[in-house]
């Protein structure tokens, strides 16, 4: 697919993003003059559904509904019942007036997706925010709608998914639709400023960058009473690859990016390791991963994952260039600049020095001015690439081969087959052997592609 190769893969600007996009959004609106608008005038209410009511989900629904004009939070589903009622009672205090989901706008179960969806009008909003095993489906379903997304990282676990997404975005400007992708990182002002710095050239040329997420272990939960292996599954679905990709693709997804914004561009092929030392859950998570990636220039990214107790931590990215550094990212809300390679207080060159900002809300704000002036404004093909620079880190580390972007993206290997057919009582892709242990990825032996 053309606008995944690796050759071609440089980043725009927000602002080079609305030049070029604008053109085309222009003549997608003359081609449907006769079309409803996809978009809501300033002074109409904007219908909101939520679909996945995690605290991810609960978080995106309240920066949807401050966001400046009308809106109304309209739909909620969730796999779990209980999580739709613990999602309301959570927006009462501040949002009461904004809230109209009576129970009959209350969806529960696998296809709970598609009521909330299909209770919207054209040109409403649906937040995406499942596990993103899902994302694919309910994207094709939303933009199908005619609804403007926002969908949360990550947005596939593997490459087929990748690639419908990709295609989901494209159709989604062909109907003028908005999409929003939640890597809040790339909307946090002190973070484009510190980028704009680098790429300015206050450290250099960039030679290596670090992503790092280092901290304690992944939570876990025992199965309920009744529970079914679906459901537990879903529950704890950090902890089981067809369900987040792995560790390194949705925890380690925001740093990764960094990087390669930093970069300008996309890596062409990955290396790693990782395993399960010390973790004895029931489940399939690495509790350590390191991924080489190599740039087309031949510079290098190292992404370190690990969550493991009392081990030295760090949550950050760490950008070393040829006259200076940085230590900046998810993780590190004041990002600084250095000159040399020691980041020492006595070789600060520069620091954020503005007020704290919420790049949560900023990445609604965005999304919802954009909608409410018509404006172009679609986030999916970089989402994706970021995506895919993390699951190929995955492939790397779980086989021990080296992986290209090509090979990777070229993947037709799905970690849930057939997941749009699932019922509420269907099994999992992955099933315990009669130990309740699942099948852990083995270097040397893991299919990947």
């Amino acid at each position: 697919m053309n606008s995944f190769n690796a050759s071609s893969s440089t980043l725009t600007t927000r602002r080079e993003f609305l030049k070029t996009s604008g053109k085309a959004a222009a003549g997608a609106a003359l081609a449907s003059a006769i079309a409803t608008p996809a978009y809501t005038a300033e002074s109409n209410t904007i219908k909101v559904a939520l679909v996945g009511c995690g605290g991810r989900g609960g978080g995106a629904v309240a920066q949807a509904l401050a966001t400046k004009g009308p809106t109304k939070l309209w739909a909620l589903a969730d796999f779990f019942e209980h999580r739709v009622q613990s999602t309301l009672n959570n927006l009462k205090p501040k949002f009461a007036k904004q809230l109209d989901v009576p129970r009959e706008r209350q969806f529960s179960g696998l296809e709970g997706f598609k009521q909330a969806m299909d209770s919207l009008d054209k040109g409403d909003v649906v937040l995406l925010c499942t596990p993103p095993a899902f994302r694919p489906g309910h994207l094709e379903y939303a933009v199908a709608k005619g609804l403007h997304v926002f969908m949360e990282k990550s947005f596939a676990v593997d490459a087929p998914g990748i690639r419908r997404v990709l295609q989901a975005g494209e159709e989604a400007s062909r109907k003028n639709l908005k999409i929003a992708g939640g890597l809040m990182s790339r909307h946090s002002l002190p973070l484009e400023e510190a980028v704009r710095n680098i790429h300015d050239g206050m450290i250099g040329d960039v030679i290596t960058c670090w992503a790092n997420r280092m901290h304690g272990p992944v939570g876990f939960q025992p199965r309920g009473a009744g529970m079914t292996e679906l459901a537990h599954q879903i529950a704890n679905y950090s902890c089981f690859t067809w369900l987040n990709g792995s560790f390194i693709v949705d925890w380690l997804i925001h740093n990764i990016d960094i990087c390669c914004w930093i970069k300008n561009g996309w890596p062409v092929s990955v290396q790693g390791i990782g395993g399960r030392q010390v973790r004895t859950e029931p489940d399939q998570l690495f509790d350590h991963y390191t991924a080489e990636y190599t740039f087309a220039d031949g510079t290098k990214m190292l992404a370190q994952g690990r969550h493991i107790t009392n081990c030295y931590d760090f949550f950050g990215n760490m950008i070393q260039g040829a006259k200076g550094c940085a230590i900046l990212g998810e993780g590190q809300p004041r990002p600084r600049l250095f000159k040399g390679h020691r980041p020492a207080s006595a070789n600060l060159l520069w620091q954020f020095t503005g007020e704290p900002y919420d790049q949560y809300q900023r990445e609604h704000d965005l999304l919802f001015d954009a909608i409410r002036n018509d404006q172009p404004y679609n986030e999916t093909e970089r989402c994706a690439k970021a995506c895919l620079t993390a699951i190929m880190g995955r492939m790397a580390c779980e086989s021990g081969q080296m992986i290209s972007w090509d090979d990777a993206i070229a993947s037709n290997l799905e970690l849930a087959p057939g997941l749009e057919s699932y019922t509420n009582e269907s099994n999992p892709p992955v099933m315990p052997d009669a130990n309740g242990k699942y099948p852990i990825a083995m270097p040397g032996s893991a299919k990947v592609l």
